[in-house]
């Protein structure tokens, strides 16, 4: 059975309880708005054609470029995809950290079977994924029938990395820049910029906060996020001044204990602990010009 959409507002839906990120979508008198899709096939034909049930979708929202937001982007041909440059710059990009195509087709057998006869091959993927036809820089606005989209540029987890504030429903999405009770993926982040992005949030007038990962929560996961980058940081860097090489801090700084990882990333535990460590200990021994 499909783990249901979770009523967050009178007008806000969300599922906190599928592989990949929290996608969402919010009704308004002019229409639907999704922020994030999901990564799984299955997951993002059947929520399009539940949020199409509540009315036309206007647009399609992705809070960054990380592949467990876009992917399904592949599944709402049709729909304007709004992001930020940051977004377009490194969609779908293979880097070598990750192979996001692969990322996403590696998790078909063991979470979406019947997807697979829906999931395409590379070369059809990436001939249309349906990437963003609005792009914008810095921050935008959005007016869908009497509600407005706040897109604010909160630069951190990654460069275009967007928060989704929506006031007349008290609730912002926040994407990456949350993760709440499980593990964070810090991997190439600008944990300066994201500490920021979290006052910029903090600065928001809501009562529900969607992150990227985990559960429906408020603003107490601000304090939770920014203690868990200090704490990376803080490792890191005891790391560093005793002169640790970098498979040394790798070594020895994780943070297994304090969260599981999220839904389907089970076996995934100790890439990300090794490539949190590793990725701060290059930001933090490159020497700066």
């Amino acid at each position: 059975m499909e783990p249901p959409m979770e009523q967050v507002t009178a007008n806000v839906y969300s599922n906190s309880k599928i592989r990949g990120c929290n996608p969402s979508y919010v009704v308004t008198t002019g229409g639907v708005v999704v922020v994030d899709t999901p990564q799984l096939p299955t997951r993002a034909v059947a929520m399009r054609e539940e949020a199409e049930s509540r009315g036309p979708i206007c647009y399609v929202i992705n809070t960054e470029h990380h592949v467990d937001h876009i992917f399904g982007n592949y599944y709402f041909k049709g729909v304007p995809v709004v992001h930020h440059k940051g977004v377009a710059d490194n969609y779908m990009t293979v880097a070598p950290i990750l192979d996001p195509f692969a990322y996403a087709e590696e998790a078909i057998p063991t979470d979406d079977p019947e997807g697979a006869a829906i999931f395409p091959d590379r070369d059809e993927y990436y001939r249309d994924p349906n990437r963003g036809s609005i792009v914008f820089t810095g921050d935008l606005t959005l007016f869908v029938g009497d509600t407005m989209f706040r897109l604010i540029h909160v630069a951190g987890h990654t460069p275009g990395q967007i928060a989704v504030h929506v006031p007349e429903e008290g609730v912002v999405f926040t994407g990456d820049t949350i993760f709440n009770e499980c593990q964070t993926w810090l991997m190439t982040s600008d944990v300066e910029g994201w500490l920021d992005a979290l006052e910029t949030i903090r600065a928001l007038e809501f009562d529900h906060l969607v992150p990227g990962h985990g559960p429906i929560t408020d603003r107490s996961s601000l304090d939770d996020q920014r203690a868990i980058l200090l704490e990376w940081k803080a490792g890191v860097a005891a790391a560093v001044a005793e002169g640790l090489d970098r498979e040394e801090t790798q070594a020895r700084v994780n943070l297994k204990d304090r969260f599981p990882v999220d839904i389907g990333q089970e076996y995934m535990m100790d890439y990300i602990m090794g490539h949190n460590a590793g990725a701060l200990w290059d930001q933090m021994t490159t020497k700066k010009d």
